[in-house]
Formats: structure tokens, sequence, C-alpha cells
């Protein structure tokens, strides 16, 4: 079974590997992309700031296989939230962690104040873009705020009801 808890500063290497393992799997490994964010090597530290959180998914051997988590949006208005950095291992794909993630990141996005949440994907990543849509996320026409990556082709929002 899968669980999931917030990181710890021992987790950031380990979600660094995924992050860079994840990404070029779909294309995703060029400028214009999350990989390479100066946060990745160091998310326990970025995620410990007020309106921030970052889960970390766990194996039943205690492996981390993914991650997902919600900050502020840079450049965004206030209120809004952006959805960062949820991958996970081929392995842990299809469980059902994915949407128990994404529900509780939403949650704990509301409890932080937030009354939308924005995220950023692309072509080809198609178990993720059926989730959002699932979950309520309607498709945007251009990005919102001034997340840097400009590699992304879709963009969502979702209110916080």
């Amino acid at each position: 079974m899968l669980t999931f808890r917030p990181i710890q500063p021992e987790d950031d290497a380990a979600v660094a590997a995924i992050i860079r393992a994840v990404m070029p799997e779909f294309g995703a490994d060029g400028p214009g992309f999350a990989l390479h964010d100066a946060e990745v090597d160091h998310m326990s530290r970025a995620y410990a700031a007020p309106g921030a959180a970052y889960f970390v998914v766990v194996d039943e051997a205690g492996r981390l296989v993914g991650g997902g988590g919600v900050a502020a949006l840079e450049g965004g208005e206030p209120g809004v939230c952006e959805l960062r950095k949820m991958y996970f291992l081929p392995e842990a794909r299809g469980r059902g962690m994915g949407e128990a993630l994404l529900r509780h990141c939403l949650a704990v996005a509301k409890d932080l104040g937030y009354r939308t949440c924005y995220l950023e994907t692309l072509t080809g990543m198609d178990q993720a873009l059926k989730l959002y849509g699932k979950l309520g996320f309607q498709p945007l026409c251009a990005p919102l705020g001034r997340t840097g990556h400009g590699g992304c082709d879709h963009w969502f929002a979702r209110e916080l009801a």
C-alpha cells in the first residue's frame, strides 16, 4: 500500500531524483520545465515557507516513489496557489495515489486560505490530464503567473469550494 506524509529534509535527494527521472520520460527535460527549478534540490526547505506544503509518497518498503505539493503562484493574484511538482515513479502509477494526494493537496490549499488552485502540465501526461478533469480543473487558454515553465502547454484552474 502507498501512503504519503509531509516532506522531511532527509527526503530531498530522493525527491530530486524522482523529479529528474520522471520529467524526461515525458519529454520535459529542456529549458522551461520544473526539473531546472532551484528548489528541486532543497524541496523540504522550499515548502517549509508559510502558505506551502509538500508531501512524499512512500511504498510498502519505505521507499519514496512520488510526491506533490502546493504553494503560492509566483506572480499570481493573492489567493491563488499552484499545484507543484506532482510526479510518481512508474511503479506507483495507476494505484489511486495520484487522486488521493491531489485531493489532499486541494484540502490543504483551502486550509491555507487559497481560493483557487492553478496547475501547468504538458501533452503526453495523459493520466494526469484525465485526473485533473475528473477533479474539476477547468482548462485555461493561457498560463497564469510567472512560473518560468514555458515548456508546458496545458493550464488549468479549480476553485476551492
